[in-house]
């Protein structure tokens, strides 16, 4: 599923320096995703992804500023992979589609919703780290206002 390996690339960029379409291939295809280097690159343009410099002549991908339409791709991501969600303090514990916790705790780490400290995925189960249990209510909300749409 494309919106999955979006999201898994999101995700690849935002934690390793990734230099090169061959280097981002290979981690899709360690993560499980048959990828060509044409595939990616389709992706990298789909995904507007951008080269920032990390100082010493090298550079590695990243998203450029977030605009309406990637915030978009986030949000169906969110409302695909979601099944159910309920709170015990501040964790927020979101129940997705088999398979799509990861791509689902991805798009909801890129919304950067300031709330949210990060979320650890297993397969078909997000644990999020909410600031406090009432900002847990807020985020519930803001998830049930997205999925409900």
């Amino acid at each position: 599923m494309k919106s999955d390996r979006h999201a898994k690339i999101v995700e690849l960029i935002g934690k390793y320096n990734i230099e090169t379409q061959e280097e981002l291939a290979d981690k899709l295809n360690r993560a499980g995703y048959h990828v060509t280097q044409a595939t990616v690159s389709r992706d990298i343009r789909e995904l507007k992804l951008t080269k920032v410099s990390m100082g010493e002549k090298r550079q590695k991908y990243a998203l450029l500023q977030k605009n309406e339409d990637m915030a978009d791709k986030y949000i169906r991501i969110l409302r695909d992979g979601f099944v159910s969600m309920d709170m015990a303090q501040n964790i927020l514990v979101i129940k997705t589609v088999s398979g799509m916790a990861m791509a689902v705790a991805a798009a909801i780490d890129a919304l950067q919703w300031q709330e949210v400290v990060g979320c650890i995925a297993g397969d078909d189960t997000i644990m999020c780290a909410i600031r406090s249990t009432d900002e847990n209510k807020r985020v519930m909300e803001k998830v049930r206002k997205i999925v409900l749409d």
